[in-house]
């Protein structure tokens, strides 16, 4: 039974209301010093590629931060807090979309229904990790244990699977989708195809291949790590969906991801989880200011960076436990069940 209750959402409503507020003047100084040093970093590794391929790859670094950080812009575009203006929102989120080869209105429909179903073992499968339960997994068949072990293998996952994700997944319209957003995938995909050819042409495919491939994949990987561990950690939150609840899936299945300053600032403050998905309009900027509003906020899964690592070992949700668990555990699981059974 859940500790809250819906009078639970309202007051947490009206307690995050004032922080719900985009300041334009905030909105564009974040475009500007996220957008421009991407690009300025991008232009000075193409240029570096006639000194030396290793600060080219220096210099990607620091641009992978800023294209993270372009990310959270588009992010929150796709929630309607970046500015005021719901048409402004629109239109930068469908630029920088373009920065992080993602269709607006694809991923904002495919994030919203992770918004409103993050934790409910009933209404898994949109826009978040594949998830199995302990249960699950014993009655599947060989053929999709393997397939799951091979996608929350780290190397898949962390590898293969932000490249595969953002430049191959994304391309395709998914089942259920509208007229509006098939569109919008459709004219992402052919205005990125216009784009990389124009920009393949000019500086020569090797060079721009060089450059962008090393920033794109820095980025992907640490936007698909961040994504995880806020939601992948050891004693998070599933319930049916009779039980679920929108306030506890917000507070105990969403992690406050204690980074340094400098990493907290290149991924737009997005470690404050909790506060994002228990108030989607709170503008990247205001999240911290709302953390620390509020005792209750700062009483939520904690994680570090080296904390953080522990979740590579998660593999199955034990809804028993309720806790992740890890191949020991299920092997002693199996292993249990097979001696009951002899």
């Amino acid at each position: 039974m859940s500790e809250y209750g819906k009078n639970d959402i309202r007051e947490w409503k009206k307690k995050l209301a004032p922080f719900e507020q985009s300041r334009v003047s905030i909105s564009v100084r974040q475009l500007i010093n996220s957008v421009g040093p991407f690009l300025g970093l991008w232009i000075l590794a193409y240029v570096s590629l006639d000194i030396s391929y290793w600060l080219t790859l220096l210099l990607a670094i620091p641009a992978a931060g800023f294209l993270v950080r372009t990310f959270i812009i588009f992010h929150d575009c796709t929630h309607y807090s970046f500015f005021k203006s719901r048409r402004a929102n629109e239109i930068v989120g469908i630029i920088t979309g373009l920065f992080t080869f993602c269709s607006f209105e694809q991923w904002k429909r495919s994030h919203t229904t992770h918004h409103a179903s993050n934790g409910n073992l009933e209404k898994r499968g949109v826009g978040d990790v594949w998830t199995m339960t302990l249960q699950e997994y014993v009655n599947a068949s060989s053929f999709k244990r393997f397939a799951y072990r091979t996608y929350r293998n780290p190397i898949v996952m962390f590898l293969i699977g932000p490249l595969y994700i953002f430049l191959i997944d994304y391309r395709f319209n998914t089942k259920g989708a509208s007229q509006k957003e098939r569109r919008h995938v459709w004219v992402t995909n052919i205005v990125l195809a216009s784009i990389v050819f124009v920009l393949g042409s000019t500086l020569g495919w090797t060079n721009y291949l060089l450059v962008q491939l090393p920033i794109f994949y820095i980025a992907t990987f640490a936007g698909v790590w961040l994504f995880y561990v806020q939601h992948q950690f050891e004693d998070g939150y599933f319930e049916l969906n009779e039980n679920w609840n929108f306030v506890e899936a917000a507070l105990k299945g969403s992690s406050y991801y204690k980074l340094p300053k400098v990493l907290q600032w290149f991924s737009g403050n997005i470690g404050y989880h909790h506060v994002h998905h228990l108030n989607s309009r709170v503008p990247n900027y205001h999240l911290e200011a709302a953390h620390l509003s509020d005792p209750k906020l700062q009483d939520v899964p904690t994680l570090t960076l080296i904390t953080s690592l522990k979740s590579l070992s998660f593999k199955l949700w034990d809804d028993q436990e309720n806790r992740f668990i890890g191949n020991r555990d299920i092997r002693a699981f199996l292993q249990n069940k097979k001696a009951k059974a002899a």
